[in-house]
């Protein structure tokens, strides 16, 4: 496919499909770790009670803050040029606001239902890479649509009653995290000759400035009103949110997203709702349903039957 194809051999090698033992050593488990921690982010963010563009704004600034580190130490720097920059550009803006409609999306549903509608991504990627001609094979198709069943049934939206009327403002922002995140997975696979920390690096760095510009004025309102509620317990939230969630998840999520398929980071994205939900039901005291134990078992024999398949 010509927008998730790499421009060398080294870049070739690093996107081309693993075999079982590569996987395992390469992609897969880095993948998986991405995310498990990214399963937790939600409890993170609703828990610090600040606003949405104040919990990207951190994110962006302290994530940039620890790849930057981490290029440095490792010495992975690279030279960008023209072509790369657009691409990262473009990931980066599209990753920002995607967090942005994600987080803001747990402040009108719950954090499972918003998981659930945000999981129609890999659906997203795959028809990105079937639209420009990367192979997906048919039989892999069935077990991603198992999975997507397994989130919706696992979260509850699935009921005889259908999804509460609250939900949907919700629904619709984590619908549009969906579609920004698929640019970012897109525009990430385009610059795969560059350290995935750089990458994810400039993207906060790009990302996060044209933020702080358009959310400056909310933030200085809030400011001044004393609206923003800020603590040591807040501090250390999103310190790990920053360090944590982005800078180390983001490290290992960009190297896997160079190393795997579409259909195999379609499949193992379903490891996130999957945490997720279980720090919902968990943390939130939530009890589960049969239908809830039936969708999270729809995600595991889903995943596993992939995982197998390779």
């Amino acid at each position: 496919m010509t927008a998730m194809q790499s421009c060398g051999p080294a870049a070739a090698a690093a996107t081309a499909p693993a075999g079982p033992r590569q996987a395992l050593s390469g992609g897969a488990w880095r993948m998986l770790a991405a995310m498990v921690l990214s399963g937790t982010i939600g409890l993170v963010v609703v828990e610090s009670g600040l606003p949405p563009p104040l919990v990207v704004l951190a994110r962006c600034v302290l994530g940039a803050l620890g790849l930057g580190a981490w290029v440095w130490w490792r010495r992975q720097w690279v030279a960008v040029g023209r072509g790369d920059a657009l691409w990262i550009a473009a990931g980066g803006l599209a990753l920002v606001f995607n967090w942005v409609a994600l987080f803001s999306a747990y402040r009108y549903t719950s954090i499972a239902v918003a998981t659930v509608v945000y999981h129609v991504q890999p659906l997203m990627l795959l028809a990105v890479a079937a639209w420009q001609g990367e192979p997906v094979q048919a039989r892999k198709l069935p077990w991603l649509l198992l999975a997507l069943l397994g989130v919706a049934l696992a979260s509850g939206a699935v009921t005889a009653d259908g999804m509460a009327a609250g939900s949907w403002t919700g629904a619709l922002l984590a619908l549009l995290a969906a579609a920004l995140y698929t640019v970012t997975t897109v525009a990430t696979r385009r610059v795969a000759h560059i350290p995935p920390a750089q990458v994810a690096m400039l993207q906060m760095a790009l990302g996060g400035g044209v933020l702080a510009l358009a959310a400056a004025p909310m933030l200085l309102a809030g400011s001044e009103q004393g609206a923003l509620q800020l603590s040591a317990r807040v501090g250390a939230l999103m310190l790990v949110l920053g360090l944590v969630h982005t800078a180390f998840m983001y490290t290992l999520m960009y190297a896997a997203y160079q190393r795997l398929a579409a259909p195999a980071i379609a499949a193992l994205s379903f490891v996130y709702p999957a945490v997720a939900l279980a720090v919902d039901l968990l943390w939130f005291g939530h009890v589960p349903t049969p239908a809830q134990w039936l969708g999270m078992g729809g995600i595991v024999v889903a995943v596993l039957v992939h995982r197998l398949g390779r």
